[in-house]
């Protein structure tokens, strides 16, 4: 999926994460319950900037629109759309970004 219906609030981006590894390089097939949760993914869509409580105004740096991201293991919010496995995620809970 390289596009989504999903317009994040401000603050939020909207991440495709990369598929979950359903074996290891040696081709043992991992039951779901021991895969790796993916911690990488392709950025969708992304929200506007916002200003917090205290008047700092926050945005999303330099991501744009199909940048390929590290996240926190545990960031965002899982959201299914026609199918496929999106993330609902904070900026801050980007760490970084791959460069091809």
């Amino acid at each position: 999926m390289s596009k989504t219906n999903v317009k994040p609030a401000p603050g939020y981006l909207v991440i495709e994460p990369k598929k979950k590894q359903a074996s290891t390089e040696s081709g043992i097939y991992l039951a779901p319950n021991n895969q790796d949760k993916p911690q990488e993914g392709t950025v969708l869509a992304i929200g506007s900037a916002y200003t917090t409580d205290f008047g700092i105004k926050k945005d999303c740096g330099d991501l744009k629109v199909g940048d390929v991201v590290i996240y926190r293991e545990w960031g965002g919010k899982e959201y299914k759309e026609n199918g496929v496995d999106l993330l609902l995620m904070k900026f801050d809970d980007v760490m970084a970004t791959i460069k091809n």
